[in-house]
């Protein structure tokens, strides 16, 4: 299970150059900001890549909107986001802290999220995809990335269970802000 001690979040290249192009579009633009919106009230690290964004654009305003101000960002043309060596050096040092968790999500399930959570995965990191903030353009490709990410060793999630799992208890001092999240 997902503990809020040892988790980070790591967002997936959700911007603007796909706006209008993603299966379930909306589903995984609303989950991506549930996420980030509990990842500030529990104070974990968030991590942001944007892929190629001169020609792909920037971070999509609704994503942007719901950043921590912590956010950490990161540029890529590699697929995978451990092909930038400071991303892949700033997961290694939450780990090292012991933070060993990164939950997932983002664009596309058979490219950028694909390769990435083979990659954490490989570097022996605790992987959480989030299916309802993870899509691809079109249906065959996020169906075959979701079954290869799984097979690789992610656990699959939602974006509720993993609040309900950084939480672990209704008393917990966050539970209605989180829970406002969610009703």
């Amino acid at each position: 299970m997902l503990d809020r001690a040892r988790s980070s979040l790591l967002v997936i290249d959700l911007q603007e150059g796909y706006r209008g192009k993603l299966l379930e579009e909306a589903r995984v633009v609303g989950a991506a900001q549930r996420l980030l919106r509990a990842a500030e009230i529990l104070g974990l690290p968030v991590l942001l890549t944007e892929q190629y964004p001169k020609g792909l654009g920037a971070t999509r305003s609704e994503i942007e909107e719901a950043l921590p101000a912590a956010t950490e960002r990161f540029e890529k043309t590699s697929f995978s986001c451990l092909g930038v060596p400071a991303l892949r050096a700033r997961l290694r040092a939450l780990a090292d802290a012991g933070r060993d968790q990164v939950l997932v999500v983002g664009i596309e399930t058979h490219v950028c999220v694909g390769q990435t959570v083979h990659d954490l995965v490989a570097g022996r990191l605790g992987v959480h995809a989030a299916r309802d903030a993870i899509s691809a353009r079109f249906a065959l490709e996020d169906e075959a990335g979701w079954a290869q990410l799984v097979g690789a060793g992610a656990i699959p999630t939602s974006s509720e269970a993993a609040l309900f799992q950084w939480l672990r208890d209704a008393r917990a001092p966050e539970f209605k802000a989180i829970h406002e999240l969610v009703v």
